[in-house]
């Protein structure tokens, strides 16, 4: 909790004093629960983030499903569709080599849709559910998906949950 309070004051640029002052607290007490000396309540720590300009939101954790394509090669699908902020989804990134084995280390511009169909087939195809996670947004997925170029086992997997977010848009 503390890092959680420290980052939301560092992004809200204010200093420990006028959080302290919004959220009802002092600032020695602030510094200790950013420090980690103190544990706040859950209610002082929904004050703090509500001073910054932020809330408690609570999501539900991703469970992934082993799967292996005709030849027995491994990949992984999540039992609902990642969701990434807008920044970290049209990052530039530079994926893991153990994924983007024939052009490790160079950058891929999410924002770009050409560049960020590559990514996401290859991150589909070679990723562990940790990439998936960090270089996946569900929304642009499912906005992709005709376009996406992948082997018949890994789309079969994944088609499922891209017909749940299509089915339940159109209702």
């Amino acid at each position: 909790m503390s890092t959680l309070m420290a980052m939301a004051r560092r992004d809200s640029g204010m200093s420990q004093a006028e959080v302290a002052r919004r959220a009802g607290t002092s600032r020695p007490t602030l510094s200790a629960y950013e420090g980690g000396s103190r544990n706040p309540t859950l209610d002082t720590l929904v004050r703090v983030l509500a001073a910054n300009g932020q809330h408690l939101v609570s999501v539900p954790d991703s469970v992934f499903t082993h799967h292996a394509d005709r030849r027995g090669k491994p990949f992984f699908v999540p039992d609902q569709l990642p969701r990434l902020s807008v920044e970290a989804a049209l990052a530039t990134v530079v994926l893991p080599p153990h994924a983007d084995w024939s052009a490790s280390g160079h950058p891929r511009n999410l924002a770009d849709r050409s560049e960020r169909l590559l990514a996401y087939q290859v991150v589909l195809a070679e990723g562990r559910p940790a990439d998936i996670m960090q270089f996946i947004d569900g929304a642009l997925l499912v906005d992709a998906w005709a376009d996406l170029y992948l082997p018949a086992a890994i789309r079969h997997a994944w088609q499922p949950l891209v017909d749940r977010v299509l089915s339940s848009g159109s209702r």
